[in-house]
């Protein structure tokens, strides 16, 4: 069986060495989203940063363009916004994926890896899969900067005998000088943290759960410190996970053993309200001085397959640096697209204090762009902005003001036909407060994603849609009253391929 699936393994190390420019031209294709040259990509794995490189890691199928024979794919860049795709990282070997997982930088050695001076290792955490049978965490580790992986020849270093148990985030945690693994019990609901000298060796310190969204299993947690919003030298600690097929977090302190969680008991905080976004982890061994970095999967495990994307399935998230603020007694996760981004705009154009009564269509045409608008809140409006407008519908960005809900609505917005629960799951909505009598609305666009920035990032959501080519019209609205645009301002966006 192996022997017949060669070729397609190929296919892709070629791709990746070569950089075929044939691709990034295709229908859905995003602009300036990370995506894979060809087949299936999920989970975000091992992002680290290393001598000047950001690594993105990534569940890959190298085999075709469906969920399966789970590898590490790879990519590097200087910039988190032009990618280098590198060849396969760490691939299936026989009857064992590669499963999700994280990368570090051994800096002083702990795991011995290193052969001659001045060599530092970066070390792998993954699961490995036995389909049906065992999920255990297994360590791989590179002494080229990445390009090319040793498996550990005593793995596995964290085995509980389980079927499901995965998704292993490591981390430094230099007060104790140790490292810290967050990993997850999905059926139980539960994330474990362990610690270990060497990444070796691990010992169970805490667990924490169930708790708040219990409706799907659990998966890919994170746990990292996160600089508080407006108080310099502030710091508190996020446990973020998945409960399928969404995400959580929770705000709170870690002591190097538990994690004491802060977070109101009854309430769900989401990283995002829309319908595509999971997995989303944050960059490990960045700069001093730099605000955490985020990225996750723009897809939902409902629909994931049947997307009608080809020869690729799947992108990532922009970039996304946090903090928390508390905002009515409440932590709140803030996010803010890389400020990096802002390079690949280009052709800006701008309105101020524009009056809006029904709908009123802007003279741009486009499916990749940036946003921002601004609009004094009518209390008995609905309003906000649609994009990909055309003959066969529009994706709609509102706020309600009578319910105080922010909403994206994508049932018009194109092709739902290639799965049920796609067009079953088309409006997402979430509950926020006007800022000074405001909502502040900063959008990407990029061909088949959207994501929504609201307020500076108190509230973020992301979608998929898959609008006809010449849908690329964009109209403001304001249903049952009249809106007040302070400001708008729109980009076309450059391509990074």
């Amino acid at each position: 069986m192996r022997k017949l699936l060669l070729p397609g393994f190929l296919l892709f190390q070629l791709l990746a060495i070569g950089q075929v420019n044939t691709f990034y031209k295709e229908k859905y294709r995003p602009a300036f989203h990370f995506t894979p040259a060809i087949h299936w990509m999920n989970d975000p794995n091992g992002l680290v940063y290393h001598k000047g490189e950001y690594h993105l890691f990534y569940q890959f199928n190298p085999f075709g363009n469906r969920w399966g024979h789970m590898s590490w794919g790879h990519a590097v860049s200087k910039d988190l916004i032009r990618w280098q795709h590198l060849p396969l990282a760490i691939p299936e070997e026989k009857d064992t994926m590669i499963f999700s997982g994280s990368c570090v930088v051994d800096e002083y050695n702990t795991s011995g890896f290193a052969q001659k001076p001045g060599q530092i290792p970066m070390v792998a955490i993954y699961t490995a899969h036995i389909e049906n049978i065992k999920q255990s965490q297994h360590i791989a580790y590179s002494l080229d900067d990445g390009r090319t992986w040793i498996k550990y020849n005593h793995n596995p270093v964290l085995d509980l005998g389980k079927k499901d148990f995965r998704d292993p985030k490591v981390f430094w945690y230099a007060l104790q000088k140790k490292w810290v693994m967050a990993v997850v019990l999905p059926i139980e609901k539960q994330v474990q943290l362990y610690s270990s000298a060497n990444l070796k060796q691990w010992q169970l310190m805490s667990s924490f759960g169930p708790a708040g969204d219990t409706t799907g299993i659990w998966e890919c947690p994170d746990l990292f410190e996160i600089p508080v919003q407006g108080e310099p030298g502030k710091t508190k600690w996020v446990l973020m996970h998945s409960p399928a097929p969404y995400m959580q977090y929770f705000v709170g302190d870690f002591d190097g053993t538990t994690f004491k969680n802060e977070s109101t008991a009854t309430k769900i905080y989401r990283p995002d309200y829309g319908p595509d976004y999971y997995a989303a982890i944050l960059y490990n061994n960045l700069p001093a001085g730099y605000k955490p970095i985020s990225m996750g999967w723009v897809n939902n495990w409902n629909y994931a397959n049947d997307i009608p994307t080809t020869p690729w399935k799947s992108a990532m998230s922009l970039p996304r640096e946090l903090m928390v603020k508390k905002i009515n007694n409440e932590w709140i996760l803030i996010q803010q697209p890389l400020e990096k981004i802002k390079e690949l705009r280009q052709e800006k154009k701008e309105w101020i204090n524009k009056e809006v009564a029904g709908s009123a269509l802007l003279p741009i045409k486009s499916q990749v762009l940036e946003m921002e608008i601004e609009f004094t809140v009518d209390s008995k409006s609905i309003a906000g902005v649609r994009l990909v407008k055309g003959s066969d519908g529009f994706i709609e960005v509102g706020y309600d003001a009578v319910n105080g809900l922010l909403y994206i609505d994508r049932s018009k917005a194109g092709d739902t036909s290639f799965h049920a629960s796609f067009s079953k799951l088309s409006r997402y909505e979430t509950y926020i407060k006007p800022v000074n009598g405001k909502i502040l609305l900063h959008i990407f666009l990029d061909k088949s994603l959207l994501e929504v920035f609201a307020n500076n990032g108190q509230v973020c959501m992301s979608a998929q849609l898959f609008p006809a080519e010449k849908s690329n019209g964009v109209e403001l609205f304001a249903n049952s009253g009249k809106e007040v645009f302070n400001v708008v301002r729109c980009w076309k966006m450059k391509s990074t391929w």
